[in-house]
């Protein structure tokens, strides 16, 4: 079992990035590994770690639906009014029920298994679509109109209402029409009570999304259970985890949907928790995403596709285009979204992977006649729409969506942070490097280390390249020489490197208006509009500018 872990690791992860570097993106490695790992090539993975893949799986999930929900945006969901409601359940409804035609139509099948299969195939996928979205987040694409929190918000709540209509219409097919009788024996089919079931899963899911947020921060940063953001993030995840069992055992209330509304509440009742548990959880997603997806690949059966990959293909095509497309013009009519911006709903919006690998099988584990091919279609639609969503939210949205200013407070930003560290031959440089050190450390940054050549002296500038190897030989970093004029050369650097901050030195005890009269210190501060760090000659306080 440990074996196939390893196999499942270091192969998802360099297919993951061999993909990347093809600009292919990185699931499309991931899935190919887990159909190469699996039974039908290598048959590297064993059966024990099978048998919990769909425990694996539903943690994976638990993860990305909670950066999900760390994500949203409370303001931009209320400026979008009943667009986010909408998306939620019109494109869903009109591609199950344009595939359940298109099965009765090509596969003979009879509505309430077309129908199930139109719940597997309609359901999005939270592993493609919330990533994504967050990454637009954070590049600033669509968030002035909320388009990435209105797609997040409305593909959670579809799939709870497709697996809803799922599991009923999997009773019904195997056991047949059941009826419940209520009190003053009022008695009512599944079917009729399916909308009170629909609205008691996502009123429930919600207030307990909220009171575990509020336990969260009672616990985390009231009470100050956990000294750091790793015992932060442990405690969330298994708080998180503990809501998607609870849903399993008692099914009274969407778990996912909890997961999502545990995070959208911290960030409404704690924000610098909640920011936290977002670099916390993209953390965690790194080894999550490789395992889901390598599992999902090693789920695929290839040979049960070639049958259906045609009429597989037609019917996909006939539920994203017509049926999905129906939802979308519905779900933005009398909306503030242009042209434009419907359209990107079809790169943005159409993936699938994670709920069909996860029940995509079970009509057949269950006897329902037609199982086989579901699970062919099931598999099918992953293999097409999951690469090409993946692909298509980053591409078109900057063809298809304005960009705004980003809000840090509601989505983590990933930036690479860069220090300048100007120095000279004396002994300040020491002073200088283990400053820009310390900062470096801190905020895991890498350092760009200037010296401006005056005075050509070639053994000064060894020993100072000696000494910065020493200083920095924990952090990454380079050691540049030039010539010209010192200012305007530290300037320079700066922008091109695009650093966050300038660390240099100042010298003597004279006044400060004084000192800085001529000087290169002087000079930068005038002509930068990057912050400068000065650091004194004599280890005095450093006094950030």
């Amino acid at each position: 079992m440990l074996e196939s872990i390893l196999w499942i690791l270091l192969v998802g992860f360099f297919s993951g990035q061999i993909a990347r570097r093809l600009k292919a993106p990185a699931l499309v490695g991931m899935v190919l590994a887990g159909i190469l790992l699996g039974s039908q090539v290598a048959n590297a993975i064993s059966p024990d770690v099978l048998a919990v893949s769909d425990a694996l799986r539903t943690i994976a999930v638990m993860v990305i639906l909670m950066k999900a929900g760390l994500g949203l945006d409370r303001e931009k969901l209320v400026q979008q009014g009943t667009v986010a409601l909408r998306l939620g359940f019109l494109p869903a409804t009109c591609e199950a029920v344009a595939i359940a035609l298109a099965a009765m139509w090509i596969l003979k099948f009879d509505l309430p298994t077309g129908l199930l299969l139109g719940c597997i195939i309609g359901a999005e996928s939270p592993a493609v679509i919330v990533p994504g979205m967050l990454r637009l987040k954070s590049l600033g694409w669509g968030i002035a109109k909320g388009i990435p929190d209105a797609i997040l918000t409305g593909s959670a709540l579809s799939d709870v209402l497709l697996l809803l209509v799922f599991s009923l219409l999997l009773s019904f097919l195997a056991k047949g029409a059941a009826e419940v009788t209520l009190p003053f024996g009022l008695t009512l089919s599944a079917v009729q009570l399916l909308p009170f079931q629909i609205i008691c899963q996502i009123f429930l899911g919600v207030v307990l999304g909220w009171l575990t947020a509020r336990v969260l921060v009672l616990l985390l940063a009231k009470q100050n259970w956990t000294q750091n953001a790793v015992q932060d993030t442990l405690v969330a995840a298994s708080f998180a985890l503990l809501l998607v069992v609870l849903a399993e055992k008692l099914p009274l209330f969407s778990g996912y949907l909890a997961v999502m509304a545990m995070g959208f509440f911290l960030i409404e009742l704690d924000t610098p928790l909640a920011r936290r548990l977002r670099l916390g959880f993209d953390s965690l997603w790194i080894v999550a995403e490789i395992v889901l997806f390598v599992l999902l690949g090693a789920s695929i059966q290839l040979q049960v596709l070639e049958m259906t990959l045609l009429p597989g293909l037609v019917i996909l095509a006939i539920g994203t285009l017509i049926g999905r497309a129906l939802g979308w013009y519905l779900s933005t009519l009398g909306s503030n979204w242009n042209w434009r911006e419907r359209l990107f709903l079809l790169p943005g919006n159409s993936a699938k992977a994670t709920v069909q690998a996860a029940i995509g099988a079970i009509p057949l584990a269950q006897g329902i006649q037609g199982g086989e091919t579901i699970l062919a279609i099931a598999a099918l639609s992953i293999l097409v729409t999951a690469p090409l969503g993946a692909w298509a939210i980053p591409t078109f949205a900057p063809k298809l969506l304005e960009r705004g200013e980003v809000d840090p407070t509601k989505v983590a930003i990933a930036r690479r942070i860069v220090l300048l560290a100007a120095v000279d031959t004396s002994g300040l440089a020491i002073q200088v490097l283990t400053k820009a050190a310390e900062l470096a450390r801190r905020s895991d940054s890498e350092v760009i280390v200037l010296h401006v050549i005056r005075v050509p002296d070639p053994q000064a500038v060894d020993r100072l390249h000696s000494k910065a190897q020493r200083l920095l030989a924990d952090i990454r970093h380079k050691f540049i020489t030039t010539t010209g004029s010192v200012p305007e050369e530290i300037v320079r650097f700066a922008q091109d490197y695009q650093v966050a901050e300038i660390v240099m030195g100042k010298r003597g005890h004279q006044p400060w208006n004084r000192v800085l009269i001529g000087s290169v210190s002087q000079a930068v501060l005038e002509s930068s509009l990057i912050p400068v760090i000065l650091v004194e000659d004599e280890r005095l306080p450093v006094q950030p500018h």
